[in-house]
């Protein structure tokens, strides 16, 4: 067997976090699709949920540009599907006009509690699979 660079190590490394996080994302997809949402939808819904814990509570849409792996223009798109759930509501920001408020409906409230703890478990469970497997790893080396 030969052995392993410092490059094609770094490279395993890499390539098993995008695993886990493509197999995460497709559970997730799985667990909140009977809710009409994906893991990208319930991303932003958890992000306000947090950053706007009252009703009524506003956060700027480039303040979750960064927080979410998507596109600006992705999470332009999201955040229109999710207005026309009914589960998000949009406004221009008074001081700059270039700027978007978003803010959680109480539909969107009372969803993003309801799959929260679907989402959790899932996150649970894969991050405890991931940590079996580089246990497992560890040992082999």
């Amino acid at each position: 067997m030969a052995v392993k660079t410092a490059d094609a190590r770094l490279e395993e490394r890499w390539r098993d976090i995008l695993a886990v996080h493509a197999r995460t994302m497709c559970e997730i997809d799985r667990a909140l699709h009977p809710h009409g949402l994906g893991a990208s939808d319930f991303e932003v819904l958890d992000i306000l949920a947090t950053e706007s814990p009252a009703e009524g509570d506003q956060c700027r849409v480039q303040n979750l540009v960064g927080r979410v792996h998507l596109s600006q223009s992705a999470l332009s798109r999201l955040i229109g599907r999710l207005e026309k759930d009914g589960l998000v509501e949009r406004s221009v920001c008074a001081e700059d006009r270039r700027g978007v408020w978003v803010a959680l409906t109480p539909k969107g409230r009372r969803l993003h509690t309801e799959v929260r703890p679907l989402q959790r478990a899932v996150l649970e469970r894969m991050l405890a699979e991931q940590e079996r497997e580089a246990r497992a790893a560890r040992r082999e080396t």
